[in-house]
């Protein structure tokens, strides 16, 4: 090369390198593209968990904010704002909005196999549902299902192990359910049906007005923390325990595929990050809030908290196993999501016996 081209290749470099510190952003930050998406929820505004607090969705977008330095703004919606609370899955798939966050067990009627990877009745904790989804081949399974519907999703929260329910009379046994109408969404739904229940799918604003006004008997909503601040409490008085229908219940975040293939990869893993991170912080804050609600309404609102009955609890257990074999018997999909959960599911209790059995019988009970 001789010495006059060095000279001219310096240059540009120069001049180059000039024009950038001119503008006063380097080369490659400007060359960065700026995202703003919206996403709906199932949840109305100020929705303790699902909207507002650690974890929400609202901690969800300003974590992405954050992360990406702005460039990815995401601007929330509660229910009703935007769309119903029920359409998220319909409104993200035609690309009116980017993002959704409820929980996938709202979708069953798009596609059984959407229940799994939400909360299976009797089904895997909260440690167990994150083994299956993060190293148990889980979300690469929901993706599978979903991909058909241009749709990707993975876990942005838990609540751990929800409560049964509210009644307003006291279930002694299984006869008691009969032509009980209840709220209770997702495949418990399908379960309590099989025994006589009437089911109701509510959104959380609506449960309290009609199981006040008695329009349904009994309701399911989350737990002690999220019920008391619907005012629950206040409209029945028996709080059943024994969380059979979610044993742990995985927060949704939905996104439009379309969109999610236009972002960078940088991006991709900053939500993929901040989701991850949303999952585990709105757990640990269900743990301490729900043992102080607990705490207050069973010593100060004259709440009667007590377990299912043995009875009920093993008719429902009953039901459930010929619900989920039905219904993985139609469809090859839900066959491969149900074979891979219950597998995963087989594994993990083994293994829970050598660990958490032994801690809860012996240390927990001390």
């Amino acid at each position: 090369m001789t010495t006059t081209r060095r000279s001219l290749l310096a240059k540009g470099s120069i001049t180059a390198a000039a024009a950038g510190a001119a503008l006063g952003v380097p080369m490659v930050a400007r060359a960065q593209q700026n995202f703003s998406w919206k996403m709906t929820s199932a949840y109305g505004k100020g929705s303790p968990f699902y909207m507002e607090g650690p974890g929400s969705a609202t901690d969800l977008a300003a974590r992405i904010n954050a992360m990406s330095n702005g460039r990815l703004r995401i601007q929330v919606f509660g229910a009703g704002e935007l769309i119903p609370a029920l359409e998220g899955f319909d409104a993200v798939r035609a690309g009116t909005v980017e993002m959704n966050h409820a929980n996938s067990y709202f979708w069953t009627g798009k596609t059984f196999a959407a229940q799994y990877f939400c909360a299976v009745p009797f089904g895997l904790n909260f440690q167990g549902i994150n083994g299956w989804l993060y190293d148990g081949g889980g979300q690469q399974l929901w993706n599978e299902v979903y991909a058909p519907f241009g749709l990707v999703a993975m876990p942005c929260g838990n609540t751990g192990v929800q409560m049964t329910g509210w009644f307003k009379k006291e279930i002694r046994n299984v006869n008691d359910l009969k032509g009980l109408k209840m709220r209770i969404p997702g495949l418990a739904g399908r379960v309590y049906a099989a025994l006589g229940v009437d089911v109701k799918l509510l959104p959380g604003g609506e449960i309290f007005p009609a199981l006040e006004r008695g329009v349904i008997d009994a309701a399911e909503f989350v737990g002690p923390f999220q019920d008391r601040k619907l005012g629950l409490h206040k409209a029945a008085k028996y709080y059943y325990t024994t969380g059979w229908h979610e044993t742990a219940t995985v927060s949704e975040l939905l996104v439009n595929k379309a969109a999610w293939a236009k972002l960078p990869k940088d991006l991709q893993a900053i939500v993929e990050n901040a989701a991850a991170a949303c999952n585990v912080i709105s757990e640990a804050w269900c743990q301490r809030t729900n043992a102080e609600a607990m705490e207050d309404l069973v010593k100060n609102q004259g709440v009667i908290a007590r377990p299912l009955p043995d009875e009920v609890v093993r008719r429902l257990h009953e039901v459930t196993n010929q619900v989920l074999a039905e219904a993985s018997a139609k469809d090859p999909l839900t066959k491969k999501v149900h074979d891979s959960y219950m597998g995963y599911k087989k594994k993990y209790e083994a293994w829970a016996g050598y660990s958490e059995g032994p801690y809860h019988a012996k240390i927990l009970g001390a």
